[in-house]
């Protein structure tokens, strides 16, 4: 099969960059002809301020360049997996107007909301969920800013008067279930939205967790629910220490807690570092207090056999099995955190049990082979039932 893969790097390296990356090398492994057509944001810095909303809207240059591409390596099917800012969906018009089917990846909630978190203020915000953006505009929702608030609304208005997410795009893989109806809410058609996770290749294999520490893993801001897991350490006093992974914001937060004698901040490390980590601790913790679309590091959790500790929130509450692969504890309630650090330290059976069952997940789940399966049907029928 010929397949296009389309997609926008950001400046700061995350999980729908390693995603992308995993699965193009999944599809030339298993022999498919792939043509890799990418933006980064570091070009930024050299293009006008204006050129860069036209370019969020509509870029008419990466549109001409797309059905040249198409008609030279003449795809089965286009798949996009982010196109904020660079790219726009301009390209998906391309292949459409060369009468190639279009699958997209929706990593984040952007199609429905400015800043793409459906997240304000410190909590989770659906102001703009079913309607136009202008709130998240008038508000600055992205960035702080209302400039580019508005350009980023703009992109979303201009494409649902263009059709484009209703017409232009012939499947949207969804992440989760959670996620699946939370699209279908902001009005994209259900029967468009198939669910497909994330999954983790190599196989990093199951770990010990005989290390004696809680792990946390991400981007050190507001959303994740730092704050909250500090306050949590600090109540429930546990006899390990808490080895906090990442960098962000709030790093100046992290740092003076890590004066403390049981939290260890390592700052940003490696993915190799990190699955390391993730096979000798005790559990992971995974405090935000935003819904989340698909966390990685679950799935790299359950890869290594590390139980979580989540938030009852959106994407966390259906993938972590209360109980059997970790347990939920209320969102931004640290006491209630703290209460389920001092249950799990008091159970040491019970998560010897939870290793089990995650990794158990993770076989059933998110592995690459699985993941191959799932990909395959979706570029089929996507190709059968195209509407071109």
């Amino acid at each position: 099969m010929n397949i296009v893969l389309i997609h926008n790097y950001y400046n700061t390296p995350g999980g729908e960059d390693k995603v992308f990356a995993t699965e193009s090398a999944l599809l030339k492994t298993w022999g498919h002809k792939i043509f890799t057509y990418t933006f980064h944001n570091k070009t930024l810095e050299n293009i006008h301020i204006f050129k860069q909303a036209v370019h969020a809207i509509w870029n008419h240059e990466a549109y001409l360049k797309i059905r040249k591409t198409i008609r030279t390596f003449k795809p089965h099917v286009v798949h996009i997996h982010n196109t904020f800012p660079l790219a726009s969906p301009a390209v998906a018009h391309a292949a459409k107007a060369e009468g190639v089917p279009v699958v997209y990846t929706l990593h984040n909630y952007r199609l429905l909301c400015v800043n793409a978190l459906l997240f304000r203020e410190g909590q989770v915000c659906e102001d703009c969920l079913g309607h136009l953006p202008w709130r998240g505009a008038l508000r600055g929702c992205y960035r702080e800013s209302r400039a580019m608030s508005s350009v980023v609304a703009t992109m979303l208005t201009t494409h649902r008067v263009l059709g484009t997410w209703t017409r232009i795009i012939d499947t949207y893989i969804a992440l989760t279930e959670f996620s699946r109806g939370k699209f279908i809410e902001g009005g994209i058609p259900a029967e468009k939205i198939v669910v497909k996770p994330n999954f983790i290749h190599p196989d990093p294999g199951a770990g010990e967790g005989d290390g004696m520490y809680a792990l946390f893993v991400g981007r050190l801001s507001e959303e994740k629910g730092i704050e909250t897991l500090l306050a949590a350490w600090e109540l429930s006093k546990p006899k390990i220490p808490l080895k906090i992974v990442g960098e962000g914001p709030l790093n100046s937060l992290v740092a003076k807690a890590a004066n403390q004698e049981n939290i260890q901040w390592l700052k940003r490390r490696s993915s190799k570092e990190v699955l390391k980590l993730m096979q000798r601790a005790t559990f992971l913790i995974l405090p935000s207090i935003v819904y989340e679309n698909f966390p990685m590091t679950i799935a790299e959790a359950y890869a290594t056999g590390l139980p979580v500790l989540a938030s009852n929130l959106g994407a966390m509450a259906s993938l972590v099995d209360h109980g059997r692969t970790g347990l939920l504890f209320h969102p931004g309630d640290a006491s209630d955190l703290a209460q389920k650090i001092q249950w799990s330290l008091g159970h040491p059976q019970k998560l010897r049990d939870m290793r089990k069952e995650a990794r158990r997940e993770y076989e059933m789940k998110y592995t690459a082979e699985y993941n191959y399966k799932l990909l395959m049907q979706i570029y089929k029928q996507t190709i059968e039932g195209a509407t071109i």
